[in-house]
């Protein structure tokens, strides 16, 4: 039966680690099982519950937390290692030296850094496991018909996949916007042209506007930002969407055996881009408040409070792999098993496929000359 363990992690300034308390070894959060596991001894444990959350995971107040006056116990510290090659932050246990950057193979030495910053909030545990992220990659490199042979097989059978906790920010806020703009009405007027010729009558459309004010409100609910610089941002978009109901409060027991990375986009300008997305949402709003078959949106201004937010980590599976001397980078949302990443080209099957096509195109044209002689 698993149980509470009794402990707790062994310096917040390095990976999260649970010696098991049978042999000593280190626990790992099993994404099958939901539970953590002792691959030494086959001991388990169960993740700490803390005491019940009323009404979700609690947010914290934006304002106070860019002046600075959010309580000591939501800030934290921990020793990061910094990728020269994509900037990268992650975190490595305190034995490691040297590794390879699990976002783009680039060679890393650990440095004695740290990095300050917000606690997390929520935590959305992974579901899969390695092997089974690294099957959904396959099978997504084997649907692409131009990528190389020997990527494909290196993917396969190559080093394991990286478990990584991304940094993500979500916002809520409430915002009332006054607009100002046009609603245009679509009519027909009917007038006599002519063609070769002949007078003909057709119906030409037209629109008639007249302005258009008012009022609209929005309560904005997890608006959800990429606070990481070390992935392209099209790549984790496509990973969307995530099952933010299923998020947990935060507890490190999940980050046992895998790589947390240490946000990189600041509070302020995670909210810029939340702010971004939010003005989009809002236009659309007053382009349905003003109604009509077209619209012209003249002027929104729009007052924001209520302003809070949760720094939360989102499980991601990740590959890099040196090919030929270049990288190639894969993820796997560790929840849906989605998967994006560069897409690898062959030159010798686009090389074959010209030649076949090439071929192809020869046999219809000349199949299309004999029957033209036949005629």
């Amino acid at each position: 039966m698993p149980h509470t363990p009794p402990f707790a992690p062994t310096s917040v300034t390095e990976e999260h680690r649970f010696p098991c308390d049978q042999c000593g070894a280190d626990f790992r959060y099993d994404p099958g099982a939901g539970q953590l596991v002792c691959d030494h001894c086959g001991n388990t444990a169960a993740v700490a519950q803390s005491t019940p959350w009323t009404g979700g995971i609690k947010e914290l107040d934006f304002r106070r937390a860019l002046d600075n006056l959010l309580p000591a116990q939501e800030i934290e510290e921990t020793r990061v290692t910094s990728c020269p090659n994509c900037g990268a932050q992650v975190e490595f246990d305190g034995v490691t030296h040297a590794t390879e950057c699990p976002f783009c193979a680039t060679p890393v030495v650990t440095d004695t850094g740290t990095h300050r910053h917000i606690k997390p909030r929520g935590v959305l545990p992974f579901a899969l496991t390695e092997t089974t992220a690294r099957k959904a990659m396959s099978d997504w490199l084997g649907r692409l018909w131009f990528a190389p042979g020997g990527l494909q097989e290196y993917a396969r059978n190559g080093r394991r996949m990286d478990g990584i906790y991304v940094p993500y920010w979500t916002f809520d806020a409430d915002t009332k916007s006054g607009y100002r703009g046009e609603r245009g009405t679509i009519y027909y007027e009917t007038r006599t042209v002519v063609r070769d010729g002949k007078r003909q009558q057709e119906q030409v459309m037209k629109i008639r506007w007249s302005p258009a004010s008012g009022r609209v409100a929005r309560f904005f609910d997890d608006v959800l930002v990429l606070a990481s610089r070390s992935l392209p941002k099209r790549y984790t978009d496509a990973l969307e969407p995530w099952d933010l109901a299923a998020l947990e409060p935060y507890h490190p027991e999940y980050l046992a055996g895998f790589r947390a990375e240490g946000y990189t986009v600041e509070l302020d300008e995670g909210f810029d881009q939340a702010r971004a997305h939010m003005d989009r949402v809002i236009e659309r709003d007053v382009k349905f408040d003003i109604g009509g078959d077209r619209q012209r949106v003249h002027d929104i201004q729009t007052t924001v409070s209520d302003v809070t937010f949760k720094h939360i980590l989102l499980p991601v599976w990740l590959a890099a792999y040196k090919y030929r001397g270049k990288t190639y980078r894969f993820v796997v949302n560790g929840r849906t098993g989605r998967v994006q990443g560069e897409r690898p080209w062959s030159a010798w099957k686009i090389a074959v496929a010209v030649v076949l096509g090439a071929i192809a195109a020869g046999i219809v044209g000349y199949l299309i000359a004999q029957n033209q002689g036949q005629m």
